[in-house]
């Protein structure tokens, strides 16, 4: 009797420490969701960003490629300043030795002291801002731009640089667009139908051309070309009539094409050899899908697998390569304005360097990098549009 008395006693001990352990498990849940949901609350509170950016992925997207491209151009406008900076000799030298060269062959003495003293070139400098560290010369420029909105005045021609610049952009962006299109047209063009004729005889030689032309050196291209126009007289040496289009406008769009024929066809075979590759490698990855074996197998037609399906996912790489194929335009204008004598703002940018013009360096740089990073921005942008599978701004 006694025995069972024990036994029903540890038994309802059992049952008690039981009950006992298991309100404390649900109290530490309970107390475990409540801080789970504070602590999601605290961060919805302190981080809208992750709000806005589960509602809003694309424009997510957008503002922060924005952010990442105003802080690229802010770090290049210092690097800039600094690179100037670091560079033997600044723009009161140029005009000191640009004053030299212009008393002497005047007739004038060349001696330095004749022309300017050692504080007349320390107050140029003052005036200029050049006596500063370049930091604080950056910040001055960031400071007249954003809240005066004025890009300041040329050191060397003295005219406004925002009236320089516009009077180049639109000489550069026609230029490159053009070239940007032809590009495009063509390669996809080429790049569908040697995909189609992968191992003849006509592929092997189109991707030897291409191979060709986009390993063979663009600046040597240029020279070589614009030697074909000397010697053989038919076409211009320059890219650019020598008249304004004011003056007559049909007969300068005319006589713009002719004259920049040349300029664009080096533009043109240097970039449409990597881009008909890359559409026709493109074309033969999704001939091979199973996806094209699968409506092959349907009985639907070769030209509606080919134009339907295989060749809308070629739009990808060549949306993402597109932004690059830009930015190497703007890059190789550079070369094809010297060489041309262009009115480009690739010929500003050369002018501006070796004439040590910071104002117009900075400026001119700032827009072009400005203008590839939006390129960039609106490719990725498209790219999402066009694919979409892809969802900016979910994890997962």
């Amino acid at each position: 009797m006694r025995s069972e008395n024990l036994g029903d006693t540890a038994t309802s001990g059992g049952r008690e420490h039981f009950r006992c352990c298991a309100r404390l498990a649900l109290r530490s849940s309970a107390i475990a969701s409540f801080f789970a949901s504070l602590r999601t609350g605290f961060a919805r509170c302190y981080n809208p960003y992750r709000v806005f950016k589960a509602k809003f992925p694309l424009l997510s997207f957008i503002t922060s490629r924005i952010v990442t491209m105003i802080v690229i151009l802010f770090i290049l406008g210092w690097a800039l300043f600094a690179l100037m900076a670091l560079a033997p000799g600044d723009i009161v030298d140029q005009m000191m030795q640009q004053q030299l060269m212009s008393q002497t062959e005047a007739g004038g003495g060349s001696e330095r002291d004749s022309v300017f003293s050692e504080e007349q070139l320390a107050k140029m400098r003052a005036e200029m801002g050049l006596d500063k560290p370049f930091t604080v010369q950056y910040f001055h420029w960031l400071n007249r731009v954003l809240v005066h909105h004025d890009l300041g005045v040329s050191l060397i021609s003295k005219a406004p640089v925002s009236f320089l610049i516009k009077s180049r952009i639109v000489n550069s962006l026609v230029l490159n667009l053009i070239s940007l299109v032809f590009i495009t047209l063509f390669s996809f063009l080429l790049g569908v139908y040697f995909s189609s004729k992968a191992g003849t005889r006509v592929d092997v030689a189109a991707t030897f051309f291409a191979l060709f032309f986009h390993a063979f050196p663009g600046i040597l291209l240029l020279i070589l070309l614009q030697l074909f126009a000397s010697i053989t007289g038919l076409f211009p040496v320059t890219a650019y009539p020598d008249f304004p289009i004011s003056e007559n406008p049909i007969k300068f769009i005319f006589s713009y094409n002719y004259h920049v024929f040349l300029p664009l066809f080096a533009s043109f075979l240097g970039g449409i050899g990597g881009t008909m590759r890359m559409i026709r490698s493109t074309m033969l990855d999704q001939m091979g899908m199973p996806y094209i074996m699968a409506l092959r197998a349907r009985g639907i037609s070769e030209r509606r697998v080919y134009l339907n399906h295989a060749f809308r996912n070629t739009l990808n790489p060549y949306i993402t390569g597109s932004a690059n194929l830009l930015a190497s335009l703007f890059s190789g204008s550079l070369v094809l304005e010297i060489i041309f004598s262009y009115p480009g703002i690739g010929r500003l940018m050369y002018d501006a360097v070796m004439q040590q013009d910071v104002n117009l360096v900075l400026a001119n740089n700032m827009f072009i990098s400005a203008l590839v990073l939006l390129g960039m921005t609106i490719s990725d942008i498209l790219l999402a549009i066009v694919d979409p599978r892809i969802r900016y701004g979910k994890e997962g």
